[in-house]
């Protein structure tokens, strides 16, 4: 499959099976985190990977999911994810601007993931405060978002936005996410 392929297949999963993953996996997807661009080069970011059973029971709760069609979204019991990525921002090395470096980092994490045929979702509405505490992470270190991952045990399905952003969910419990038509986003030389 080319890259591009890849890309165009991939979708967010929030139902995975039970099966671990292997250790392995998780360095690969810091690695290339890690071997995303970051403006000057300064790398302000770090990760916790949780794989552990009682840390990964205890930062569950403290995720939020699909908004839109919450608690229908949420992983169902015996469906959660397998491990999480903690992305962390070093303060004292970057304070602002990091945003950047994340999205790039988390990216290639969510690409290379798809690839290995691991699933994920990545979570900006959490408990910061509480996962803090949860991972003994130090003050001088920001949480910007998690990935949550695991063996997909679902299938969403991408389709042409007609009139809402919503995603959804049909009669077979199947997701759909809308997605706006390429021809409604791109300019060429002017708007």
């Amino acid at each position: 499959m080319s890259l591009y392929e890849l890309i165009t297949a991939r979708r967010t999963i929030r139902q995975f099976k039970s099966e671990p993953l292997p250790r392995d996996i998780l360095e690969r997807l810091v690695n290339a985190a890690r071997l995303a661009p970051s403006a000057a080069n300064l790398q302000p970011l770090e990760f916790i990977v949780v794989d552990k059973e009682e840390l990964k029971k205890q930062l569950f709760p403290c995720l939020k999911w699909a908004a839109y069609i919450a608690p229908e979204g949420n992983p169902k019991p015996g469906h959660e994810p397998v491990a999480y990525i903690v992305i962390l921002i070093n303060s004292q090395v970057r304070e602002k601007g990091y945003e950047y470096d994340a999205g790039a980092a988390i990216e290639n994490m969510i690409l290379t993931a798809w690839e290995l045929g691991v699933g994920s979702c990545w979570l900006l509405s959490v408990e910061r405060n509480e996962i803090q505490k949860i991972l003994e992470i130090p003050a001088s270190y920001n949480i910007d978002s998690v990935l949550a991952l695991g063996y997909p045990d679902e299938s969403p399905l991408e389709e042409e936005m007609e009139d809402s952003i919503k995603y959804w969910k049909d009669g077979d419990g199947r997701l759909h996410v809308p997605k706006r038509k390429l021809k409604d986003i791109i300019h060429f030389n002017r708007f």
